[in-house]
């Protein structure tokens, strides 16, 4: 199977990929105050949403789509404006109403979970630092004169999820379970509201000074 890379490879995209992992993001943000809040299943539905985003960013990325934003001034502004003024209204709505991350706030139904990985999917889709990455980081691992370079895209770009997942996913799991804790001190839940609202406006004000080049 031409499409896939050499062990050496692999390996060195292993690793970087768990250095990556480890690193907080708007993502990882968001996974960790929806688990707070509403649950593991509507933490592990945002972190299906990104995953959701990754695969169109490595789609974008192979079909040399990506290029053409990064290009464009104009649509890199675009991007940079909606992802931070979508991260911002997250942030606002923590400290108005505490809905996104006060665990007493439980939502099991389908629309629910539904609306959860709709909201990952978007902080994905919108965070041009994550076009940034799959522009930059991708090709790291595959030679541009490759024939088979947009297949050994494709794979490297879906490999990153199950890569990822081990690591992000006890992330998720321990957040729903320190959530029975916050349900016993409201004050501290609304420390952790302003804590990760801090967070996502912090992560707006760096998408807003992204750089294209």
């Amino acid at each position: 199977m031409t499409f896939i890379p050499d062990f050496a490879t692999i390996v060195q995209f292993a690793l970087a990929t768990f250095v990556i992992s480890i690193t907080p993001g708007p993502d990882m943000t968001l996974f960790v105050g929806r688990a707070l809040s509403q649950g593991r299943a509507a933490g592990f539905a945002c972190m299906f949403g990104a995953m959701t985003g990754i695969m169109i960013h490595t789609a974008l990325v192979a079909l040399g789509l990506s290029a053409l934003i990064v290009a464009s001034p104009e649509a890199f502004l675009a991007l940079k404006v909606f992802g931070a003024g979508y991260l911002i209204w997250l942030a606002v709505q923590a400290i108005r109403k505490g809905s996104a991350f006060t665990p007493d706030n439980k939502g099991g139904s389908g629309r629910s979970l539904l609306k959860n990985w709709a909201t990952g999917l978007g902080i994905n889709l919108l965070n041009p630092k994550i076009i940034l990455f799959f522009m930059t980081f991708l090709p790291q691992f595959v030679s541009a004169n490759d024939p088979d370079a947009p297949g050994k895209l494709f794979f490297l770009g879906l490999l990153f999820i199950p890569l990822a997942l081990p690591i992000v996913a006890p992330m998720v799991i321990a957040a729903d379970s320190f959530s029975k804790f916050l349900k016993k001190s409201p004050r501290v839940t609304r420390v952790v509201d302003y804590l990760f609202a801090g967070v996502f406006s912090a992560f707006a004000l760096k998408i807003l000074t992204a750089q294209a080049r």
